[in-house]
């Protein structure tokens, strides 16, 4: 059975019907799933240092490991290359494995297989709530995948936060309108656990810095859970610490802090170290025992058994070619400043700082400030998409692209967002203190001196209005572009032009 990085369930050998003392298990270390796209550093740690420490529990639970780590072959660069000399060595007589979480990586074991001769079976992946089969029958002939109808259906499926007769606990379905406070003061939110490198880690760590010497970010902060005992501690704290005020201030920013009252839990649940089940039951145990109020408990049970369950089925009902969308025909370079953080943006270096240093943002930082830049600016969906797949440490494919190019980048049409999420620099200044201090004025729409945000924001508009018009939820705001005069619309689309020669997009 081959094992990926995404695939740390110790139940999983048993879920498929392997045997102890039949078979055997492969992991492998690709070089190339950090090389392509650049993966920080701290996400190739993370997930190689959970693989290792897998593949002891898997050993312990008495499997057979075959395990290829990145000091052990120069030729591990491809995953089809490294599992073909696995069977040269091995002769399975056939293999098998979950649902990977990519095309790519399928398509990959796929041709492996089918260049060594070998058959191959691929397994539903048991992590998830709603299969892909049942996910494309909600999605079958809808004009639209809407995620609160779909999320409503999981609830009453699941049973979660719901009443006898199907109906909402609290008389609502969405506490969203409850839960966009800002912060009118410096927060001094709880800290975060840290898990600092143990042994393991540390020869990862020196492995890595040896053999992949070139990747981006820092390791200096390094501290994300590695194993599932880690993570269940990881998920233990948040829920006492973090989740009662999670709901209030889920949309909120402030400088200097990364992490506010978010969970961090997305590497471990998406490495499968958590259980969702496990996961949105402790937030639930939480509201019963009236330690977490409602908004906080269904804002956060609404990532796990909503959006996360929803994106996984977009992403696979869509097609490999869903990662090629460029819907608003975009095919601006992405700025330098997304790989060092040396901007005057003070909303930007914050994001991506934290980026750079912990392969860490929040959804708002993701989607409204380092998203929202690259699609009002006119960047390729696909450099985003690949930036957003290497840099964070949450990131698989299935996860990443609708994230980036439905939701960030608007490029698969409306696939995922029934509108754009393009903002001017008012939306940061609302929900941070980002804009006091910085070197631009959020006030400002043009000029030296203005926002880039409000700049590129209205050269959005005005260059995407006729696309847009259809829209009925665009149809105010392109109501102000209609009213723009031409000189007006000369001044914004040549500052915008400016400021995309002087950002090198």
């Amino acid at each position: 059975m081959v094992v990926l990085g995404d695939q740390l369930d110790p139940s999983y050998p048993s879920a498929v019907g392997l045997d102890p003392d039949l078979d055997a298990i492969l992991m492998m270390e690709v070089r190339g799933q950090s090389t392509d796209p650049p993966s920080h550093v701290q996400r190739t740690v993370l997930f190689l240092s959970a693989m290792r420490h897998h593949a002891e529990v898997l050993r312990s639970d008495g499997w057979r490991v075959e395990y290829v780590s990145l000091t052990q072959s120069a030729n591990t660069h491809t995953l089809d290359g490294e599992i073909q000399r696995a069977v040269d060595r091995l002769r399975p007589k056939e293999l098998c494995c979950i649902q990977p979480g990519s095309y790519s990586v399928l398509e990959e074991i796929e041709s492996a297989c089918a260049g060594a001769g070998v058959p191959l079976e691929i397994h539903e992946d048991p992590h998830f709530l709603c299969t892909v089969a049942d996910f494309e029958k909600w999605a079958s002939g809808r004009k639209q995948l809407i995620l609160e109808y779909f999320y409503r259906e999981m609830r009453r499926k699941l049973g979660v936060l719901v009443e006898p007769d199907g109906k909402p606990i609290g008389g609502q379905w969405n506490y969203d309108k409850d839960n966009r406070k800002r912060f009118k003061t410096a927060p001094d939110p709880p800290a975060i656990p840290r898990f600092p490198p143990d042994e393991t880690t540390a020869q990862v760590i020196e492995d890595v810095r040896r053999v992949l010497p070139d990747l981006p970010g820092s390791l200096e902060a390094f501290a994300w859970p590695v194993s599932r005992e880690q993570a269940l501690d990881a998920l233990a704290d948040f829920i006492e610490h973090r989740l009662p005020k999670f709901g209030d201030f889920q949309d909120a920013m402030w400088t200097g802090e990364t992490t506010l009252y978010h969970s961090l839990l997305a590497p471990a649940l998406n490495m499968k170290l958590l259980d969702p089940r496990e996961v949105y039951q402790a937030a639930l145990d939480a509201h019963e025992s009236g330690a977490a109020p409602l908004n906080c408990v269904e804002g956060f049970v609404r990532q796990i058994i909503g959006w996360r369950e929803f994106i996984r089925g977009v992403y696979w009902t869509q097609g490999p070619q869903y990662e090629a969308s460029n819907a608003l025909d975009q095919t601006g370079r992405l700025p330098g400043f997304y790989w060092d953080g040396e901007t005057d943006m003070r909303c930007m270096g914050e994001a991506l700082g934290s980026v750079l240093d912990s392969a860490y943002g929040h959804h708002i930082a993701r989607l409204m400030v380092t998203g929202n830049f690259a699609l009002i600016a006119g960047v390729d969906p696909q450099a985003v998409n690949d930036w957003y797949r290497g840099m964070y440490a949450d990131a698989v494919d299935w996860v990443t692209a609708p994230n980036t190019l439905g939701m960030a980048m608007h490029a698969d049409g409306g696939i995922v967002g029934t509108k754009p999420y393009a903002a001017s620099g008012k939306y940061i200044d609302r929900m941070s203190n980002y804009c006091k201090g910085c070197r631009y004025d959020v006030k400002e729409r043009t000029g030296d001196d203005a926002c880039p945000f409000n700049t590129f924001y209205w050269d959005f508009l005005i260059r995407n209005r006729e696309t847009f018009r259809p829209n009925q939820r665009m149809a105010m705001i392109l109501k102000n572009v209609d009213r723009l005069a031409p000189e007006q619309v000369v001044e914004i689309t040549t500052s915008a032009a400016h400021r995309r020669s002087e950002f090198g997009i």
